[in-house]
């Protein structure tokens, strides 16, 4: 074994080959036969499995892409590592460490043509490192803005009559996906006074499921998630809260997609389909299929 590694080692060097995985070119995506799109794992109303079946907006959006251009969706499950760039390293341009085969040395890591749930903002896409100045994403194209999405409170109707601001948790039990924004931002805002009444769970969906069993009160998670547990449980003892969230930084933000800096011109064909989708209103039914409300991303508001 050791010395087929070897082998493939030199063999490696003598032809360039640097263990980067290579991203395809439109050409050969529709050559293919396959579009492989990026979608992170049991994450609802996103992407995630009933019955061992792919459901959920960005799974009916990528069969939708892949329609389009008569090609066969094929699923890169994520699984969120440390941070967004982290994300876009191991599964747009390339791979994972981890993710070879151990048999075939040579063989390219597993990425997707098309990363899905991406955020589409000027500003991260074009951050340099504040130590070398060069873009931390400069791999990566972001476009295709698809969705604008923001944050949500879901509340107990028989437990609190209403809630217009965020401080009536001063008083009332709340959950939270643990190390989410919502976590801490609700243990640091008013000056942490809400912070004895923040329960922490591993998803909103447990979140939810515990506001049900009456060890919460309300549920924060952003607006897609709350929508998608409110369609789900048709209850209309849980009511969704008019309060705005001071202090918690971006407020809305608009979702797309990513791929390899080099293939612009799969980014620009993807982006056709997406575009048509939203101005046709395609894209908005979609989502209301989950239960959930829909919001132009910016782009399409300014462009008007």
């Amino acid at each position: 074994m050791l010395k087929n590694k070897l082998s493939a080692f030199l063999i490696s060097i003598c032809l360039g080959f640097s263990g980067q995985v290579q991203a395809r070119a439109y050409d050969d995506v529709i050559a293919s036969g396959h579009l492989i799109v990026g979608v992170y794992h049991d994450f609802p109303p996103y992407s995630y499995l009933v019955d061992e079946q792919p459901k959920g907006v960005d799974i009916e959006l990528g069969k939708a892409i892949a329609a389009a251009f008569n090609l066969d969706l094929q699923l890169h499950w994520i699984t969120p590592d440390e941070n967004l760039e982290d994300d876009l390293r191991n599964n747009v341009w390339k791979g994972h460490y981890l993710d070879k085969d151990a048999e075939n040395p040579l063989a390219l890591k597993k990425v997707s043509d098309v990363m899905m749930r991406v955020p589409y903002d000027r500003e991260f896409a074009y951050r340099q490192d504040t130590q070398t100045g060069e873009m931390v994403n400069e791999q990566v194209v972001m476009f295709g803005p698809y969705q604008r999405e923001s944050w949500r409170v879901s509340f107990d109707a028989e437990k609190i009559d209403a809630v217009k601001t965020m401080a009536v948790f001063q008083y009332y039990p709340i959950g939270v996906e643990i190390d989410s924004l919502p976590d801490f931002y609700l243990t640091s805002a008013f000056q942490g006074r809400m912070r004895k009444n923040v329960h922490h769970y591993g998803n909103p969906g447990k979140a939810f499921a515990a506001m049900q069993a009456g060890e919460v009160d309300a549920v924060m998670a952003m607006r897609s998630e709350i929508d998608h547990l409110l369609f789900t449980a048709n209850d209309p003892r849980y009511q969704v809260a008019e309060n705005g969230f001071p202090s918690i930084g971006k407020q809305k933000w608009d979702v797309g997609m990513a791929v390899k800096s080099s293939y612009r011109q799969l980014s620009y064909a993807v982006e056709e389909v997406v575009e048509k989708m939203v101005r046709s209103g395609e894209m908005e039914a979609l989502f209301s299929r989950y239960g959930l409300t829909y919001e132009l991303p910016e782009l399409y508001n300014v462009t008007q």
